[in-house]
């Protein structure tokens, strides 16, 4: 039976019908949906973890364990798993264990445009990378294959584009992977140095073993061409825009498994047409190595290494008319993200641009703060970095102490913020760090967390109370308060800067958007009152405009969070 689904739905599709029975990850778009669709299946045990490191070594429990399984993440989580991830490659496996990594090309929703392909080649471990929906579902079936024949993690390759467009999938019933039985074994999985050393060979003829299967598997496709002046060699989406704007007229070698490389298949393959032209998004890893292995080709001297690729882009480079393809008109203007109507972060963000405050940022819904109007934030690396950089930040210069905090979310708080402040409590740093705690993982989308009291399918669980572990690692300043209170955040914050001691604010008011949350309903502004001087406009919330000289809120987005009402001085909003 056919269906029309999302990459990542296929993919998760995928691990049903191969009998996958472990699933851990961290939420991280694109690669969010993977987990929450695997997790409607009955038959896997799905969870969030707190991050991308525990989600793979918990992945690596399921396996030994005897059960397939499966950990997902977006490119930079991977850095934050990549400590297991290498050595997993020296360990192996027991039952399947695949790996799906999701690149951000285009950095749609993410700080950097890394390209994890390098982290399958520096790992040692074989990469597939699905150019649709219909391979995601089937590669991960072969994955698994491949995860115990040849004894080590797969990695699966998405990106934002096959992620999150639909095509159509053969869907069929799952099997069950038998049970494999634990089996103690040290010198297979305790990586101290004498066994190590004993396993790095067995990489080494893995990689062989796995670049001889590269040559002759259908995951590699040669598609033949009316005009053999030119061959392309192409992976992933970049080979559905060569498909597009081509057609059948040149020959196509379509790359499903991306690491190792065929190197044979592709010298085959260019000495069957006249000029290879290498179609791959970001860096030049195809090209690469075609050229290290003798093959002439063209690649990034035509299409770069920045940025997605389009069908127009494709068109252009390869001699096409542009205009086989749809052009948006460039007149359009650009929509960046901003704050939610009633974003509980609006407020805090105020107050700390109000007090000139050195703000060092976290990943997150928050992140939003760094643009106008609000522009209060100075600092953003990756996730958990707010809470380290800060420490770093008034040690290196105590005159930044009572004039500087971290702000980091929840959610992120969990994922590696607390190692940060175990850092500041340990090493006796003044810093405050300010916790933004808005029930849940907002810029997924909504997943939960540990501080939520739920977990992935929503059942109750156990909450982590926040204010006992900031506590419990040696903060002795804890402070909770309300975002939508200006008066209370601005004292608060005064306060906590002028202590000399570590300090934590709680910034707690669950997310605008949550189901559950129930608003006041929409203020308006008396024109009588109104003097037009703006100072609403300050907090950014998109449901204020300014029309013929007067204030406007739209009721169709203000939740009556009442911020606004606190900076009228003329008492002209919500009177």
């Amino acid at each position: 039976m056919k269906q029309l689904m999302l990459g990542n739905e296929a993919f998760a599709r995928g691990l049903y019908e191969a009998g996958c029975g472990f699933v851990s990850s961290y939420p991280g778009t694109p690669s969010t949906e993977i987990t929450e669709c695997a997790a409607k299946y009955k038959e896997i045990y799905a969870e969030w973890a707190p991050n991308e490191k525990v989600a793979m070594e918990s992945a690596l429990g399921a396996s030994l364990a005897g059960k397939r399984s499966f950990c997902g993440m977006k490119h930079v989580g991977l850095n934050v798993a990549a400590d297991p991830l290498f050595t997993i490659s020296y360990t192996g496996v027991n039952a399947g264990m695949i790996i799906a990594v999701a690149d951000d090309a285009g950095m749609h929703s993410s700080q950097n445009e890394q390209d994890s392909r390098h982290y399958a080649i520096a790992s040692k471990l074989p990469m597939l990378e699905p150019a649709d929906s219909a391979e995601a579902l089937k590669f991960a079936k072969i994955a698994y294959e491949l995860s115990e024949k040849h004894d080590c993690p797969v990695i699966m390759k998405m990106c934002t584009r096959i992620a999150h467009s639909q095509s159509p999938v053969e869907i069929s019933d799952r099997v069950e992977a038998p049970a494999k039985p634990y089996e103690k074994n040290p010198q297979k999985y305790i990586m101290m140095p004498g066994y190590a050393k004993l396993k790095h060979p067995v990489v080494e003829a893995r990689t062989t073993a796995l670049a001889e299967y590269a040559e002759t598997t259908p995951l590699n496709r040669i598609e033949e061409g009316e005009d053999k002046s030119i061959g392309i060699i192409t992976s992933s989406t970049s080979y559905q825009y060569v498909k597009e704007v081509c057609g059948n007229k040149y020959p196509v070698l379509k790359l499903g498994m991306i690491n190792p490389l065929p190197a044979k298949r592709i010298k085959d393959f260019a000495a069957s047409v006249g000029e290879v032209i290498v179609v791959e998004e970001l860096d030049d890893i195809i090209e690469d190595f075609c050229k290290k292995n003798g093959v002439a080709c063209k690649g990034k001297e035509l299409f770069g290494c920045i940025g997605e690729l389009s069908q127009n882009i494709v068109a252009e480079k390869l001699g096409f008319e542009t205009g086989k393809c749809e052009k948006l008109d460039e007149s359009i203007p650009a929509r960046p993200p901003v704050m939610c109507a009633g974003c509980p972060h609006r407020g805090l963000y105020y107050i700390l641009k109000k007090n000139k405050v050195t703000v060092i940022g976290d990943i997150g819904c928050y992140t939003l703060g760094a643009v106008a109007p609000l522009n209060a934030v100075d600092s953003v690396v990756c996730m958990g970095a707010s809470v380290s950089g800060l420490h770093g930040f008034n040690k290196a210069n105590p005159e930044n102490e009572g004039k500087s905090v971290a702000v980091i979310g929840d959610s992120t708080f969990m994922h590696s913020g607390i190692t940060g402040l175990v850092n500041i409590a340990y090493n006796e740093s003044n810093s405050t760090v300010i916790i933004l705690d808005n029930s849940i993982t907002g810029m997924t989308g909504h997943q939960q967390n540990p501080t939520t009291g739920f977990n992935l399918k929503g059942d109750p669980c156990t909450k982590i109370d926040l204010e006992s572990l900031c506590k419990a690692v040696g903060i002795k300043r804890v402070r909770v308060v309300d975002p939508y209170n200006l008066a209370e955040c601005d004292t608060v914050l005064k306060e906590e800067l002028a202590a000399t001691e570590p300090s934590v604010i709680i910034s707690r008011r669950p997310c605008a958007l949550l189901k559950y949350v129930k608003h006041n309903g929409p203020i308006d502004v008396n024109a009588d009152k109104c003097i037009g001087c703006k100072s609403c406009m300050r907090i950014g919330c998109p449901a204020i405009s300014i029309k013929e000289g007067k204030a406007v809120i739209d009721a169709t987005l203000c939740t009556g969070c009442g911020v606004c009402k606190q900076l009228c001085p003329k008492d002209a909003i919500g009177c």
